[in-house]
Parts: structure tokens; sequence; C-alpha cells
């Protein structure tokens, strides 16, 4: 507002001019809080059709099938380009270290994009292209590397360095890309479309996995493809290439988002249309509560009357003030990555070792025996019946992601996430003290019941934390989804504790395999899944 000579000396208007002046101020204001709402998107997003839903969690259906394909053939392909023993921990360390590491930085970054295709969604597009680099490497390494390197000896160095190269660049991208994901969908869905949303991602995560197993369970070497292609590592990757990238397609197209740079253009609209219509100075509009609340930072420009709006958004966190915001999280946030952890130590450290104890334990095989023995022939028996067995996990997680529908009412997510854990823990723990074909198979589909929990019980409760701190902002009169933390953050946590779990597991868990046999993953993960089942009954926070 620019203050003129004459404005000192004008006579002052009627009480009853101000009086109305002040009425339209206010009407105004309300109405340009009403637009700047509309316009960025902080009311709760409409409802979305069931179709739309179903496009989201294709993107779960395509990484959980190459994730599959991945734990069929990445033993296999690394030992046929002749990596070393000493190497092998090191392949399964590296992934989870940078994961873990740099995972908060991604989820923070996500919930301050300013990309025009929304927050999210430019992410999840650089993930999976990344996944899809990592798959052609660790398939196709040591073909590319035979078409450039004759030499034998320094073939094989860089068919092993390929093949870690891709293998690592496929597990970080792959463990990544669930929390851009999980975010997304909170951003644009409804409080009861994000619970239908988690358990779409739960059924399409087993159905994804269930057909990456039987499709890596076929012998395509014997196929019309594996007669065209150099070997079947060559046909497994084209069709996992092709199911990942329709996937990726139809998740990316499936539901709008709403950029963030809309929440620039609302403070500027909002500094617009506040002109006063009363004699007051321009230090005085500055100091208004209403433009306070919407400006992070306001400079009076040269000219008077103009403001400069630095948005926080805009601001590139480090990881000083990254850190600082993850210890600063709350308490029962803090609690619930703890139980997350308890349970992915213990769902992977069964999974991960579960086909070698079929074929150690279960069917008394020898991996280490000569490969034309029968101790050899019976082992590799068993590991085909664990793949058999990883299958009716994922079968069972599809099924048990509508069963938790129907539970949901009567014992809420706490009935919920007490009854994984249990029967997980329960069922490992017959395995390992009753180790039988029939048996374990049955109590396979428990496994199932683990990994549909994982995936949608903590990310609900993330939900209801955030829904309950709206309604808190709401209530003291603030703008909804104007805190400090965003949801991909506390998302990126969550997926942190699965990379921790993997370097735990990848430290400790070998050490106790090589001492005492395949026997104690089992016994382990009933422990730890017990010891969860506690800290998730007396530990964990639930939103009445």
């Amino acid at each position: 507002m620019t203050l003129t000579k004459e404005s000192f000396h004008r006579v002052p208007p009627p009480a009853s001019e101000v009086a109305k002046a002040d009425m339209d101020c206010t009407g105004e204001k309300e109405e340009a809080l009403g637009q700047s709402v509309l316009r960025t998107g902080a009311v709760a997003p409409g409802k979305q059709a069931v179709g739309r839903l179903v496009m989201h969690s294709m993107a779960m259906f395509g990484r959980e099938f190459c994730y599959a394909v991945e734990a069929a053939f990445v033993t296999p392909v690394l030992l046929s380009v002749g990596l070393p023993k000493n190497l092998y921990s090191l392949v399964w360390l590296i992934s989870p270290i940078l994961g873990f590491v740099l995972q908060p930085v991604v989820g923070s970054a996500s919930d301050h994009c300013t990309c025009s295709w929304g927050r999210r969604r430019p992410y999840i597009l650089g993930l999976g292209i990344t996944m899809l680099l990592g798959m052609a490497l660790y398939l196709n390494g040591d073909v590319m590397i035979s078409a450039f390197i004759d030499e034998n000896e320094k073939r094989r160095t860089w068919a092993i360095v390929i093949t870690m190269l891709g293998v690592v660049l496929f597990d970080f991208a792959a463990d990544f890309i669930d929390g851009p994901i999980k975010a997304y969908l909170f951003d644009v869905c409804c409080h009861q479309d994000k619970e239908k949303g988690l358990h779409y991602h739960a059924l399409f995560t087993g159905l994804g996995g269930a057909l990456g197993y039987l499709t890596g369970a076929m012998d395509w070497g014997q196929t019309v493809l594996g007669y065209s292609l150099a070997s079947e590592f060559q046909v497994i990757f084209l069709f996992a290439a092709l199911v990942f990238i329709i996937c990726l397609t139809v998740h990316l197209c499936s539901i709008p988002e709403v950029p963030l740079r809309y929440k620039n253009e609302e403070a500027k609209f909002l500094l617009e249309v506040t002109e006063p219509h009363k004699y007051n100075s321009t230090e005085e509009e500055i100091k208004n509560g209403y433009l306070k609340s919407t400006c992070t930072e306001i400079k009076t420009a040269a000219k008077p009357g103009k403001c400069t709006v630095v948005s926080q958004d805009q601001r590139q966190m480090t990881l000083k003030s990254l850190l600082k915001t993850l210890l600063s999280m709350p308490s029962h946030y803090r609690c619930l990555c703890v139980s997350h952890l308890f349970g992915w130590m213990a769902f992977l450290s069964n999974m991960l070792f579960f086909t070698d104890f079929m074929g150690q334990v279960v069917y008394q095989g020898n991996p280490y025996a000569p490969h034309n023995s029968t101790l050899y022939l019976t082992y590799k028996a068993g590991v085909e019946m664990g793949c058999w067995g990883l299958c009716i996990n994922a079968i069972s997680s599809s099924v048990y992601s509508y069963v938790q529908k129907v539970l949901l009412p009567y014992i809420g997510l706490k009935g919920l996430y007490f009854i994984g854990y249990l029967l997980f823990g329960l069922g490992t723990g017959l395995i390992g003290l009753f180790p039988n074909v029939y048996s374990t198979l049955a109590l396979c589909s428990l496994f199932g019941v683990m990994s549909s929990t994982l995936y949608t019980v903590p990310f609900h409760l993330i939900a209801e934390y955030h829904r309950e701190e709206e309604s808190l902002k709401l209530q003291d009169g603030e703008q909804a989804g104007e805190y400090g933390r965003g949801k991909g953050i506390d998302c990126a946590a969550l997926t942190c504790m699965v990379q921790l779990a993997q370097i735990i597991l990848g430290v400790g868990l070998g050490l106790l395999v090589s001492v005492a046999g395949s026997a104690v993953t089992v016994i382990s993960a009933s422990t730890v899944a017990l010891v969860g089942c506690c800290f998730v009954a007396f530990c964990v926070r639930y939103v009445e």
C-alpha cells in the first residue's frame, strides 16, 4: 500500500463506511481462504472409484513380481558368474545400508517436491527406471560383458562387478519405491479410501508374488523363447520387464496429484486480495495474523505494498535438519517403527533361509555334496518344494487382505496387528519343532498373514495418526496439512525399518546359520515375532 501526501490530509471516512469496509475485507479474506483451500487440496480429497484404487495398486503387483523373480534367480546368477563366497554378505548389505541412510532423505524430498506432475510420481518413476536397470544388469550382465570382452579372467571379473551392481541397484530401488507409493496413496485419497487402498495393495502384492514364483518355477530353457534367446535368464527378464512397465504405467496414470507449487500461488493470491480497506500502515497490514499464518517469510521490497514470499516448501532440507525432524517424531511414531522392525526381522529371517531350511532340515539334503549325489539331489528337491511354500505364502497374503476387511470392524487395528504377529510366531515355532513336509507347507499360509499385516496395518496407523493431527489443527484454527512433518517422511521412516532389519540379519543371522545350521532361522523368527507381539499389544498407540 502506498501512502501519499493527500492520504494524510484527507478527512477520515465516517465510522459506518469503515465498518462496511472491514466487513467487506473480512468477507473477501474468507472467500480467498476458501478458494486457496480448494486450490491447494488442503481439504480432504474426494472419494476415489474402485477402478482407480485398483490401478494404483498395480505398482505393488509389478514390484512384487520382480521381487519374486529375484528371489528365485539371483543366487543361481551369482553362482553362475563365479562370485566368491566371501562377497555374498557384501552384496546383501550394501543395498539396505544405502536404503537406511537415504530413505528419509527421499521421503522428505518428495514432501517438498514442487514438480508440476505431483510430489510422489516423479520419484516413483525414477525408482521404477532404476529397478529395470538393476534387473537388466543382474540378469543379462554376463551376456553383455561377453559381447565386449574376450579374455576369460577379465570377462569373469567384470561380469561379477556388473551383476553385483545390478543386484544392489534393484534391491535399493525396490525397497525405496514402497514409501513414495504409500505416501502417494495417502495424498490423493480420503480416509475410507486409504483403508481400501492398503487392502488392495496387500492383495496385489500377494498376487504378484505368487505369479512371480510360478514364473520362476517354470523351465523356460526348453521353450521357443529359451532357444531364441541366450538363456532362460533373458526370457525371465523379458517377462518381468514387460509386466513391471505395464504395471508402473497404469499406476502413474491412476490418480492425479495436486502439485505443491499451488501453495506458493496461494500465498501470493492471499497477499493480493488482502489489500487494506482502511487507513493503517503497511507494517500493520504485514503484522496481520491472517497474513502471518499463510506466509512463511515476508520481506518488504523497495516499493511499498509489495511482498516477496519465500515458501518453506521450496527450501532444501539439509541432512542435519532432517535428522532433527526424525528424532523429534512423537513417541507413538517411534514405537510403531520399533514394532515394524521386530516384524520385518522375524519375517525376513524366515523367508531368506526358508528354501535352504526345506532342503537341509526337512528333506535332510546336503548342498555341499557332489552335484550328482543323492544328498544334493534331495536338497535340490527340498529347495523346489520350498518355492511352492513361498507361493502358498503369497496366495494366502492376498486372501488374508480381504479377511482383514471383514475382521477390522470387530477387532480393530490392534487385533489385526496382534493376530498377525502371534500366528506367525506360533507357525514358525511349530515348523522348527516338527519339521515335516506337509505340516510345513500348511503352516506356510501363516507367513501370508504376517506379510499382509506388515504391508497394511502400520501404514494404516500412520494414516490414523495424520488424520488425528489434522483434526487437532483444524480445532486450533490452523489449516490442515500445514504441519512440519509430511506423510512422505513418516512412510520413509517405516520403510527404513525393512533396511535396518536386513542389516541386522545380514550381520548376525548369517553367523548363527554357519554355527548352528538353518534350523536356527525359524526358531529365531518365532522368538522375535512373539517378542514383537508383546510390543504391539502394550507399546503401540491406537487411535480410538
